[in-house]
């Protein structure tokens, strides 16, 4: 589980939020109220909100979108998430059944204590699989 979260308000424009995601290279960014978890922006729902780079005008229609759409717009609400105490083999049944690339970690209250995707899941993959 990650920590140390970069996440996200639901009145942050999309514009904002672009160059976050393409400068460090995030796929799935927690929304939170006041510490709360409300919603998940993933890689996505952020595409969704995005004009075809096949489009002739896509530079300034895109730039133009991303400006006047807030992450409340295009989050998932009510995102599947788990407590600090669930197992990691419930975490990775959930991943793969609900077809999703994070968990949301939360405290029994709703607050984000971190986050699991399945790039850590790669990660722990590649670990058991490289032992001797």
């Amino acid at each position: 589980m990650s920590e140390k979260v970069l996440c996200l308000l639901e009145e942050e424009n999309l514009e904002h939020v672009a160059k976050g995601m393409e400068r460090f290279h995030f796929r799935h960014l927690p929304v939170v109220d006041d510490g709360k978890l409300v919603g998940v922006l993933s890689e996505r729902d952020f595409l969704r909100a995005s004009v075809s780079d096949l489009d002739p005008d896509f530079a300034l229609k895109d730039a133009n979108l991303k400006h006047n759409i807030f992450v409340a717009e295009v989050m998932t609400r009510d995102p599947v998430s788990v407590q600090p105490d669930t197992p990691l083999v419930e975490a990775a049944r959930l991943l793969r059944s609900k077809k999703i690339g994070c968990l949301p970690v939360t405290s029994a209250d709703g607050t984000l204590v971190g986050i699991v995707t399945d790039f850590d899941f790669v990660g722990l993959s590649l670990e058991f699989l490289e032992r001797d």
